[in-house]
């Protein structure tokens, strides 16, 4: 049995390299051979075991590669063919799929995400990528590894925090937090209209990539109050749209109190504690404000359009990749962007 290299969950603190043997391939699967992946915020909540998966599992769900084997009833790839996959791998033919709900595949929360969480993930040598041709996405020539590692996820998912806040020409938007997430927000809200966009952070760095992304003012939260900063700037009348790209009670407070009545909280993070509203920035109910969620989009026509934005050049999410790791590595790998230092955004792993 032929065994290939996979960075596996062991326990709550501990990813180690193991050897698992190379998934076979059924007739609606294909199997991509890893050319570069990356480590996800989420990843780094399951190391910490802030959410749970089975042990043994490999984690991971960024994969940029080429097609080693396709199953007898998938058509239209070749051996070879360099594509990519979506953090969220929809089936395409459940009920919330045909409703557009590709994150939700099967009906239930978080359904569509699949790799390294019901299903081994990509942080290895090779990945079984399911239902494939509803997944698998053809990447232009004219485009390298690291200029499309973005989009299976963070350029998804923070792209669509922009876009559930339906924001408009013209609108006024606050993005809290500038991880990779809320950077590829910041891109999304600039690609949407708006005309004002704050982005607030502690670190400098992170603040000056924003501004080549679309940010017109930032606030750094150590040396400024934002919601006071936000409220002066727009005269009293705060903002149309607040994203929320961090996950923690605190900057879900702030989104609430810079939002203007009726506008809208689009919530990007990932909880790991209780949420509480507070009364009076929540106008007891009665403030007309919306709060959505958003699930990284996934499926093969979702990587398509994204890849048409990186190829026309609208955004360069490049200066993301901030590190690089081969996989025998990936321990290191964890131990840096889990710690966050160096002024880490994004690695890339390569075999």
């Amino acid at each position: 049995m032929k065994t290939m290299k996979a960075a596996v969950f062991v326990r709550p603190g501990k990813i180690e390299l193991q050897e698992k043997p190379i998934p076979s391939v059924g007739p609606t699967d294909a199997l991509l051979k890893i050319s570069t992946t990356t480590i996800c915020g989420t990843d780094v909540h399951i190391l910490k075991g802030e959410y749970p998966v089975r042990p043994g599992l490999t984690i991971g769900h960024e994969p940029v590669g080429t097609i080693a084997a396709v199953g007898s009833a998938v058509t239209g790839y070749e051996i070879g063919q360099r594509v990519i996959v979506g953090a969220i791998t929809p089936c395409g033919q459940c009920s919330p799929c045909l409703d557009s709900q590709h994150s939700q595949c099967g009906g239930h929360a978080m359904g569509g995400w699949k790799f390294g969480n019901s299903i081994d993930g990509c942080q290895a040598e090779y990945v079984l990528v399911p239902n494939a041709m509803a997944n698998l996405t053809p990447i232009p020539s004219v485009l390298t590894d690291e200029q499309v590692l973005m989009c299976p996820d963070i350029m998804s998912t923070g792209f669509s925090g922009a876009e559930s806040g339906h924001i408009r020409i013209g609108d006024t938007v606050a993005v809290f937090a500038q991880g990779p997430i809320g950077l590829c927000a910041t891109a999304g809200a600039k690609l949407k209209g708006a005309s004002e966009i704050f982005a607030i952070d502690s670190i400098n760095g992170r603040l000056e990539i924003s501004k080549t992304l679309g940010a017109t003012k930032v606030i750094n939260f150590k040396t400024h109050d934002p919601v006071q900063v936000i409220m002066e700037a727009t005269h009293g009348r705060g903002v149309d749209v607040a994203i929320e790209a961090l996950g923690t009670q605190s900057t879900f407070e702030s989104c609430l109190r810079v939002l203007r009545p009726g506008g809208t909280l689009s919530s990007l993070g990932v909880y790991s504690g209780k949420l509480t509203l507070p009364l009076d920035a929540f106008a007891a109910g009665l403030g007309d404000h919306k709060i959505v969620t958003t699930l990284c989009p996934g499926g093969k026509e979702r990587m398509r359009r994204l890849l048409n934005v990186v190829a026309a050049g609208s955004v360069d999410l490049k200066p993301l990749v901030t590190h690089r790791f081969k996989l025998d590595d990936i321990e290191k790998a964890y131990d840096l962007f889990a710690n966050q230092r160096d002024g880490v955004l994004k690695v890339a792993i390569t075999p």
